[in-house]
């Protein structure tokens, strides 16, 4: 076989490539129906339009719930939710064999491709692959050269997109070996499709999915090179920000595994160990959701974020191993495809059984001549993303676009690759309340399993509601939909449960927490208190602004105004209501209380704090209940008065603030008497605990320090009992006679009073004493030493004296001196919280990588 053995493809694909050639005529098989999506479309009707639409709304529901999202921050207002398509895409089983026999032979294939490449590289020294297709894509990666052990398998997960062509046979479309996309989306779809549509089911014999799962499991547990019998694995991904976040979450908790970023491991002594708060845990296999080029900073993209400086030294000594192996994004080369069939015969001595989309690689004289020729008719894209770079479509791209293509080609001819466009069988989708036909492609996914590969039962499919263009599939408008491979007898029951003996004693496992996980709990209580707590402030102000405006007493006024200070105080919403512009906006606090409650670029501000709580839950949303995380997708959902500065006073956002405390009460409720008293349970209380300390201190320095004439300090008193919902405890406890000496003890002192300090710094150094004590061994005790401090400065500080003025400041001295000592306290308690266990090591470093990618 020549380089030239690449065209040999083109008379494989001869009779598709005539189909492309004529637009895709109507008068193709697809046209007639299949027998199952015949009784499909009578199922279907069985169930009746109007149903279906109600059922695929509450699917929507179910996904959106359950925080099935392709990106969540983009827009703080509508996180996509991905569209779901009720209507499968089915397979019968005949078709599904063969489907299965072809990925299979594909992946065993493009795992030895892999090894050859980072290993003897014999196919380049042949000639049966060009270098130049090999070392100038971006998938290939030199320090991992020889980093591969010739006695395992590299390729563990692998997964393809194929699609039904109009002749009737399936083809590839592409490879994929990077970390793996869809298959978490396939099962939540699955999930989600039986709940909403159980008659479907019924009617239809469908394999399952959990076999596959379960051998997904098996096969990461032996690739551990040491501890098989129980290894650590861990699922690795770049953070809740990345667009497909939902399903490394939902990945992880379904198979068990911790869910980490890079900076919850370090790579030490030859090894790689997880920071938990218990301390460093050595990890076993790593399943990378994390792009090749940016798992180890060290040796690969010196810019990365994401990675573990010294994952390569560890791999190359045998300590822990990846899946996939680092370095395999190299087989996602489009141009790879044309040569497959020869490199098929020539290592497996089989010819291929799925064949691919038919692709010129430019670097040939031969191919780039007729990519040149035909750039109004075919697909035109690089080997690898490149940055400003689209690809070029027939049909839209202009004649300066394609003389740009020409030029580009030219110059870098090895760079570019060109394709005939996919025209893919249409299948059944509802759209617009109907059923019609678009056109469908699919991902498929296998796991390496038994010296083989097993292919999931199913996959992913997709099509377009926007389009009937047989051409476009994957742009806007894409939904998704669940892939139903039919059995010849119904399949039997599979879970990931194991199978207990009788009489077995079972232990709960209790495995170590990620420190990440622990400090996004934390930041989920803080954030959680903090929009409360400006909640009821902001509650508080708009009833004195209503009494003010309503009663024009000068005394509601002053009050109004010296809460409104205070507004600024508490949310460090500077310079707001104390800047060069206070006495203006003094005058006139509509349009900085509307900023408050709707901006979300502005720090401290409603929904800035909202965004910050469902950033904090969603990235542990496995920790927390069910209908806590219901909780804060519906607050965020609907946080958004439609208000303008002059109806500030109407009423509503007074009533949208009072629905919104609510939510966020029934938050703490689901997350207080649900949860066990577990590590996760300790994590969320001491940050709740440390931020409701630090807002009531800040309360209280922005109110009651100063000193007021008595009409206004009584005013000031009732209200900040009723911000820091104490109002009723205190009337019940106090009756109607109301001194500051009186208020400071229950705000302060009472260390029984849920709401009080003193409470707070109790809770602080109980949850102290029950978080895991082995992580270092001589473990500094900062934590605890500035909380004990605290509470003893506490109990001895008395409030009568604190209230009695000092000379002509018109201040509370004591009494400020006092919360001034106890905030400092707590920012102490906060760094060395943080030091301890949201941070317990070092990353180690090394600039000149970085250097070498800045200069490049």
């Amino acid at each position: 076989m020549t380089l030239n053995d690449s065209t040999l493809l083109h008379s494989v694909v001869q009779s598709y490539d005539t189909t492309l050639a004529k637009q895709c005529p109507a008068e193709t098989v697809d046209d007639r129906r299949l027998p199952h999506d015949e009784k499909l479309l009578e199922a279907l009707d069985r169930i009746g339009i109007k149903r279906l639409a109600g059922r695929r709304k509450e699917a929507q529901r179910l996904l959106r719930e359950n925080g099935a999202t392709h990106n969540v921050f983009d827009l703080f207002e509508a996180p996509r939710t991905w569209q779901f398509d009720p209507v499968p895409l089915i397979i019968n089983a005949q078709e599904w064999q063969q489907i299965e026999a072809g990925l299979i032979q594909r992946a065993e294939l493009l795992n030895r491709i892999l090894a050859d490449i980072y290993g003897p590289r014999r196919l380049l020294e042949k000639g049966l692959l060009p270098p130049e297709l090999v070392f100038t894509h971006r998938g290939f990666l030199w320090p991992c050269a020889d980093l591969l052990p010739p006695d395992q398998r590299h390729l563990n997960v692998y997964s393809a997109n194929l699609t039904r062509g109009r002749d009737g046979r399936f083809w590839v479309l592409e490879d994929r070996s990077m970390p793996q996309r869809g298959s978490g989306y396939a099962l939540e779809n699955r999930i989600v499709l039986t709940r909403s549509f159980p008659r479907l089911f019924q009617d239809f014999q469908v394999h399952r999915l959990a076999m596959y799962y379960r051998a997904l499991r098996n096969s990461l547990s032996l690739m551990a090179r040491h501890n098989r019998n129980d290894p650590r694995i861990v699922v690795l991904t770049p953070g809740p920000e990345d667009p497909t976040y939902f399903e490394h979450a939902y990945f992880a908790g379904y198979l068990g595994y911790p869910l980490i970023q890079g900076g919850d491991l370090i790579a030490r002594n030859g090894c790689v160990w997880m920071k938990s708060l218990g301390g460093l845990r050595q990890v076993d296999v790593i399943i990378r959701r994390l792009e090749d080029e940016r798992c180890d900073p060290l040796e690969l993209r010196g810019d990365s974020l994401f990675g573990i400086p010294g994952l390569l030294e560890a791999i190359r000594l045998g300590n822990v191993v990846t899946a996939n192996a680092i370095g395999s994004g190299v087989l996602e080369n489009p141009a790879l495809l044309a040569f497959l069939p020869g490199l098929c015969r020539q290592l497996l001595g089989e010819e291929l059984k799925l064949p691919s989309i038919a692709t010129w690689w430019c670097g040939q004289a031969r191919e780039r001549d007729f990519v040149l020729n035909n750039l109004e008719k075919l697909i035109v894209r690089p080997i690898h993303p490149i940055v400003g770079v689209k690809d070029l479509v027939p049909g839209q791209g202009s004649h300066a676009q394609r003389t740009s293509w020409r030029n580009r080609i030219l110059a870098q001819p090895y760079l570019y690759v060109g394709q005939e466009p996919a025209c893919p069988a249409t299948s059944p989708s509802f759209v617009s309340d109907k059923i019609e036909s678009r056109p469908c492609i699919f991902s498929a996914f296998l796991t390496a399993h038994d010296g083989s590969y097993m292919v999931m039962p199913g996959g992913l499919a997709r099509s377009n509601i926007k389009t009937s263009d047989p051409h476009v599939v994957s742009l806007e408008g894409e939904i998704c939909k669940d892939t139903w491979v039919l059995t010849a007898e119904p399949d039997k029951q599979v879970n990931l449960w194991r199978q207990a003996q009788p009489n077995q004693l079972i232990e709960p496992l209790l495995g170590p927490m990620p420190s990440r996980t622990a400090e996004n709990l934390f930041w989920a209580a803080r954030y959680a208190e903090r929009t409360e707590a400006t909640a009821r402030l902001l509650r508080s102000i708009l009833l004195k602004l209503r009494e003010s405006n309503e009663f024009h007493d000068p005394d509601d006024r002053e009050n109004l105004h010296y809460l409104l200070r205070a507004l600024t105080h508490v949310t460090s919403t500077f310079p707001g209501f104390v800047g060069k512009n206070a006495e203006e906006l003094l005058a006139d606090p509509r349009g900085e209380l509307l900023s408050l409650a709707k901006d979300i670029e502005r720090p401290g501000s409603l929904r800035a704090s909202l965004r910050g709580l469902r950033r904090s839950t969603y990235a542990v949303r496995d920790q927390l209940p069910a209908d806590a995380w219901r909780v804060v997708d519906n607050m965020q959902q609907h946080w958004n008065p439609r208000l303008t500065r002059y109806q500030i006073g109407s009423g509503r956002l007074h009533e949208s603030i009072s629905q919104l405390i609510l939510q966020l009460v029934a938050f703490s409720g689901l997350t207080h008497e649900n949860m066990s008293r577990e590590t996760a349970w300790l994590m969320l209380n001491i940050g709740r605990r440390l931020e409701r300390a630090q807002n009531l201190i800040n309360l209280l320095r922005a109110t009651l320090v100063p000193c007021y004439a008595p009409n206004v300090e009584a005013q000031m008193m009732e209200t900040v009992l009723a911000t820091s919902n104490s109002l009723i405890v205190f009337r019940r406890r106090y009756r109607s006679f109301m001194q500051l000496s009186t208020v400071l003890e229950l705000l302060l002192m009472d260390d029984n009073y849920p709401r009080s300090l003193a409470y707070q710094l109790c809770q602080l150094q109980q949850h102290l004493n029950e978080l895991p004590r082995e992580k270092l061994t001589t473990r500094p005790q900062a934590d605890e030493k500035v909380i004990t401090e605290a509470a003893t400065r506490l109990k001895q500080a008395n409030c009568k004296v604190m209230t009695q003025t000092s000379g002509t400041s018109g201040t509370y001295l004591l009494l400020e001196d006092l919360l001034l000592e106890q905030k400092n306290s707590l920012n102490q308690f906060s760094t060395a919280l943080t030091q301890l266990y949201f941070s317990p090591t070092q990353v180690p470093q090394q600039l000149n990588s970085l250097v070498r990618d800045m200069a490049s």
